[in-house]
């Protein structure tokens, strides 16, 4: 499947939290970096998804915050 979303990060899941309706992901990158998610519970199921599982974030936005450090 192809889709327009260009923001693809390839990673592993660390840890998966699941609520009774939401669950929230942690993505750890190739360089370490790390992206949490937070989805339904549903689509966790739908996708079976799991701690080590390798995934694909991808990122559709139009907004996008910037903060100075």
């Amino acid at each position: 499947m192809e889709i327009s979303a260009r923001n693809q990060l390839k990673g592993r899941i660390k840890t998966l939290k699941l609520g009774e309706i939401v669950a929230a992901i942690v993505i750890v990158l190739a360089d370490g970096q790390e992206i949490t998610s937070v989805i339904t519970r549903d689509s966790v199921d739908h996708l079976q998804l799991k701690e080590g599982d390798n995934v694909v974030a991808i990122i559709k936005s139009t907004e996008v915050m910037v903060g100075k450090v």
